[in-house]
């Protein structure tokens, strides 16, 4: 499946405000370089979907991308049920962990923008960096489903 990068950003502190970005540098097992996130374990990077915030919109027009507080925005790919698939971004690539799930900071920026992110992974998800390499808004985004091999 296809898509695209719509949107970047960084945190330069834990709770701290999201910063657009052109262009991030991807760092294998630590995340963005110069993210608040650098060196976690599993939520190195968070990748939401543009087709969501479309959607949301309707109920909630003052809703901004940002605010979900993700790194990367795509378009064009379906995250839900992706635990464990390849995201692939410009140069760099991503193994899926899991599903973001809302927290009450989403409502704090609009009300009702936790529960409208809560069903069907519409939240985003989380991984981490498997192949560093540099990612810009425009590049490709390409998921892959690992197929898992009769020994595991």
């Amino acid at each position: 499946m296809k898509g695209r990068v719509e949107a970047l950003w960084t945190k330069r502190a834990h709770r701290g405000p999201m910063d657009p970005a052109e262009r991030v540098v991807m760092v294998e097992n630590k995340g963005i370089d110069s993210d608040a996130n650098f060196g976690r374990s599993k939520r190195q990077v968070t990748i939401i979907e543009k087709e969501v915030f479309e959607a949301i919109r309707d109920d909630l027009p003052d809703v901004e991308p940002y605010m979900r507080r993700a790194n990367v925005m795509v378009s064009g790919l379906r995250l839900a049920e992706t635990r464990g698939h390849i995201l692939t971004l410009g140069g760099a690539k991503i193994r899926i962990w899991g599903e973001t799930r809302p927290c009450n900071r989403m409502d704090e920026q609009v009300q009702g923008l936790t529960g409208a992110l809560d069903p069907e992974w519409r939240g985003g998800v989380f991984g981490v960096v498997i192949q560093p390499g540099d990612v810009s808004v425009g590049d490709e985004a390409v998921l892959t489903e690992v197929q898992e091999s009769a020994a595991d």
